[in-house]
């Protein structure tokens, strides 16, 4: 029988250890399950032949914290975790959230602001020399100069601030034991410069070949098209065939300092991915948590399944591209149906297998044969802004796979949660998919992706025009009218995306208005680092063209946005009112059949009120206006 990775020096005493080749120090607590990258690098270490210790959620407060498990004899790893550490403790209005859901009990404050930079730098305080490699989203997202919401600042790449030696960005599966099998057969961690999906520091560029210069990162403080040109450069160089190795200038004083990011590592096979996937995980938290009530993250991966990695969709608020690229990795229907019967053999599966996808569901083949060999277009997207004419659009896989995890004994339904694309599922000129979606993987509802109903917000988006969606909507119905079945739609919706002048945030309500359907929850822009969106939040510069884009980044702008797709919310009455104000469309607060709102006081500018049917009282009158949204 399996168990956990050590934690204590007392687990690895029981494992005759004396010492790890590797310490682990992460941000999450320790859930040994492959939804969780933490547990993967180190499974996949562990069958490599080395000794890994799991250090979770150190307090970065005490340097004695770094130390419970010794000096590594490789290497420290630092991870932020599943979520960069300023996303899982902030909202997008940067309050403090209230509950961190990959810590036990779901405790609030387990780790620190900026946790790679704090870990990296703790650990630097107690062992000096001791070589430090990062990953993870954190990571992985912040490798080189970066727009940073929470400090409204430029910064520099991680490695730098972090201390660290060496970086692996992306998934990290090959460059993590490339790295690990070149410190152990006795290179220097600052002659560890060859590995693709790495990023190292240099003083000088002697040695590295084959590269393209991007902006001084002092130059791209000062002028912020140098970073939407180096932010384009970067978005061109995410493919792990045709990426150049990247560059990137910090003037010193009295020395230049460079930032190499090497190409990207290649994609998994589907023998490797089955390989990752078929590691002897736990599939669970480390039983310490039991008395804190468990990792509360543990309950949305539990029953689901993890088919594919990367994403061809290309939306601009997405860092899909920066992290996984946009070339889909599966595993074998033999994996997951394996996987599967290991779900039904849990006491707590219900019958339900929740989700069988990845970042979008029903993306199961590369985008084009070309893909498989020579990569993914420079300069152009598979979806955006239509389908490619070369564009594979088959679900035939995907469908085949789900019948057989249907047909598994104990397995009542089997739910996709992760998202379709409903502009691939159009494209498929076959249908079936659609019938065994509507028939067999939705429960009254499905939640799909519009974002927007503004053709030039979906554009800023790179997500496909509004037509394609309403096309999706008419025929999603009659599928289940056909069927017989009574299901509906819950569409995704954003609010102040680059793009959206107030103008297209009404578009928007009025959409709402004729659907008859206002959301409990609306997602607000949240401009996360490396994605296209967070650049042109920046910069008011699309990189992809060097165009300027209408940004809303007042407070107060964002939530009249906001509070117009919620217009029938009492609470947001003032916000909306003036938001149809500013944008000009008084026309839409009065009583008539197509106003948002009614006027709370007589205003020459706003519409009449009806006229007061004979024999009604006052008071009612006084009622009726309160009612928002009739």
């Amino acid at each position: 029988m399996g168990d956990y990775l050590p934690v204590s020096r007392e687990d690895m005493e029981a494992r005759g250890w004396e010492q790890c080749d590797f310490v682990y120090v992460s941000g999450d607590a320790y859930v040994d399950h492959p939804s969780f990258g933490t547990a993967i690098i180190s499974r996949l270490l562990e069958a490599h032949g080395f000794r890994v210790g799991i250090l979770a959620q150190p307090d970065w407060k005490n340097r004695e914290s770094i130390k419970a498990l010794g000096r590594p004899r490789l290497g420290f790893l630092v991870s932020g975790g599943n979520m960069d550490s300023m996303v899982n403790h902030y909202s997008v209005s940067k309050k403090r959230r209230r509950e961190d859901l990959y810590t036990p009990g779901g405790i609030m404050g387990k780790r620190p602001d900026y946790a790679v930079v704090v870990y990296c730098n703790l650990i630097r305080s107690v062992y000096k020399e001791v070589p430090i490699i990062i990953g993870g989203i954190e990571a992985s997202l912040r490798r080189l100069a970066h727009y940073d919401y929470w400090s409204d600042r430029l910064k520099r790449s991680v490695l730098l601030d972090s201390q660290a030696d060496l970086l692996s960005y992306g998934m990290g599966e090959h460059s993590i034991v490339e790295i690990a099998q070149a410190l152990d057969a006795g290179l220097k961690v600052e002659q560890i410069t060859f590995i693709d999906g790495t990023v190292y520091r240099t003083r000088n560029l002697k040695q590295v070949e084959d590269y393209e210069l991007l902006p001084d990162y002092e130059e791209m403080k000062k002028d912020k098209r140098a970073y939407a040109k180096s932010f384009g450069i970067q978005t061109a160089n995410t493919d792990p065939f045709t990426g150049k190795r990247l560059v990137e200038p910090y003037g010193g004083r009295s020395y230049m300092e460079y930032v190499v990011q090497n190409p990207p590592s290649k994609p998994l096979s589907t023998l490797e991915m089955d390989d990752v996937y078929g590691l002897p995980y736990m599939r669970g938290y480390h039983p310490s948590y039991e008395a804190l009530g468990g990792v509360p993250a543990v309950k949305e991966i539990q029953f689901s399944l993890i088919s594919s990695r990367g994403c061809f969709g290309a939306c601009s608020f997405c860092a899909l591209t920066f992290h996984q690229g946009r070339i889909i990795q599966v595993r074998s229907h033999e994996s997951l149906v394996e996987e599967g019967k290991k779900l039904t053999e849990d006491p707590q599966f219900k019958g339900y297998i929740h989700d069988v996808g990845g970042p979008t569901a029903n993306f199961r083949l590369p985008a084009c044969e070309k893909q498989k060999t020579k990569g993914t277009c420079k300069g152009k997207q598979c979806l955006y802004p239509k389908p490619c004419q070369n564009l594979q659009a088959d679900h035939q896989d995907y469908m085949k796979l789900l019948q057989k995890l249907r047909a598994l004994p104990k397995v009542k339904k089997v739910f996709i949660r992760s998202g379709i694309r409903f502009d691939y599922l159009l494209a498929d000129s076959n249908r079936d998919f659609l019938r065994e979606l509507c028939k067999y993987h939705v429960s009254g509802q499905l939640k799909v992706a519009p974002e927007h109903v503004s053709d030039v917000v979906l554009d800023s988006m790179g997500k496909p025009k509004n037509q394609v969606y309403q096309q999706f909507v008419r025929e999603y119905q009659a599928m289940n009218k056909k069927l017989g079945k009574e299901q509906y739609l819950v569409p995704y919706l954003m609010s102040s995306h680059p793009g959206s002048t107030l103008g297209e945030a009404v578009k928007l309500a009025e959409y709402l208005r004729d659907l008859g359907y206002m959301p409990e929850q609306v997602q607000d822009f949240y401009p996360t680092p490396s994605t296209v969106s967070t650049c042109m939040y920046y910069t008011g510069l699309d990189p992809r063209t060097m165009e300027k884009v209408y940004v809303p980044v007042n407070p107060h702008e964002k939530a009249m946005q906001r509070a117009l797709i919620q217009y029938r919310d009492p609470k947001n009455y003032e916000l909306v009112a003036e938001a149809l104000k500013k944008a000009g469309r008084r026309d839409l607060i009065g009583f008539g059949k197509n106003c948002l709102i009614p006027p709370r006081k007589m205003d020459k500018k706003t519409s009449s009120p009806p006229e007061r049917p004979k024999g009604k009282k006052k008071n009612q009158k006084s009622q009726m206006r309160k009612k928002p949204g009739n």
